[in-house]
């Protein structure tokens, strides 16, 4: 299903979907429970996610319905356990029920902030990795020269024109372009998707991202059928190939920290770098011998007016 954040009642429809989507892929061989009889559904039913989660089967389905907001943490600790949720599925879970505690109350407005200049500075003192920082929502709003340069693609291509930052889930999905850049266009794309879907149980009353979200849905197939999935990730790192329209081929490692920039906006930091003495540092330190002076406009390059 397609199922957007915002209120109370989306809520419930993202509780429903991801416990069902996560009690369907379990098996009950891996549950360890009897596998007798056929069975009309995937995975687990309801009343064995009940039993492993020691609670009645009346108390899970009112649960799986999105009636999340007076679960305890111990109880949702356990249906976590039961459906063998890994961190950051559990991290999405308890993002829920608080969203759905605080729909009552009217939401504090999401306030974008400024990245401090001692960030900028920290950005444009790194000549040999490619450094940016992004928001919740995938736009880059601050980065250096390099990091500029590396995913100039993505910066000159129309999804970043007008108004608008540089996006990478725009960009992504709504340039062809994009899968020529991205050698593992597939596997980006799941995880561009798994990041949103976080960010979108961490501020469900963040308006630009609902926007952005139904843009998506609306515009891209694939986005919609990733995004029906209900697949969560927090953290980002690994191996990133891309295909350079300058200095070819690229496999960087990358990795992605927290950067609390208020009390309460936290970016991420995001570094690429190249394995020393490999083909692609190489074309990586050619490429940063071909950017202009970091002190000089990297942070105008990557931000827009809003």
């Amino acid at each position: 299903m397609d199922h957007r954040p915002g209120d109370r009642a989306d809520n419930r429809a993202d509780i429903r979907d991801f416990l069902a989507s996560r009690r369907a892929k379990i098996t009950p061989d891996q549950a360890g429970l009897p596998t007798s009889g056929r069975r009309r559904v995937p995975g687990l039913r309801r009343e064995e996610v009940a039993v492993l989660a020691g609670v009645s089967t009346e108390w899970y389905t009112r649960l799986e319905k999105g009636h999340i907001s007076g679960v305890s943490e111990d109880v949702l600790d356990a249906v976590a356990h039961a459906l063998r949720l890994d961190a950051d599925e559990r991290t999405y879970l308890f993002d829920l029920a608080r969203a759905a505690r605080s729909a009552r109350r009217t939401p504090p407005r999401r306030k974008d902030v400024e990245v401090p200049p001692s960030v900028q500075w920290l950005l444009d003192s790194m000549t040999l990795s490619a450094a940016f920082v992004r928001n919740g929502r995938l736009d880059v709003v601050a980065g250096n020269a390099l990091g500029r340069a590396l995913h100039a693609p993505m910066f000159d291509s129309d999804t970043s024109g007008g108004h608008r930052r540089a996006n990478f889930a725009r960009y992504h999905f709504l340039d062809p372009g994009s899968q020529h850049f991205f050698v593992d266009w597939d596997a980006g794309a799941h995880a561009t998707v798994a990041l949103l879907r976080a960010e979108a149980g961490r501020e469900p009353h963040d308006r630009a991202l609902r926007e952005l979200i139904g843009e998506l849905c609306t515009l891209s197939p694939e986005f919609r059928t990733m995004w029906a999935t209900h697949d969560v990730r927090i953290r980002h790192g690994g191996v990133k190939r891309l295909q350079h329209p300058e200095v070819g081929r690229l496999e960087l490692t990358y990795r992605s920290l927290d950067l609390p920039v208020s009390d309460r906006a936290v970016h991420d930091l995001t570094l690429y770098t190249a394995e020393p003495g490999t083909a692609s540092e190489e074309r990586l330190r050619l490429l940063a011998s071909w950017t202009a002076s970091p002190s000089q406009g990297a942070a105008e390059a990557v931000r827009r007016p809003r």
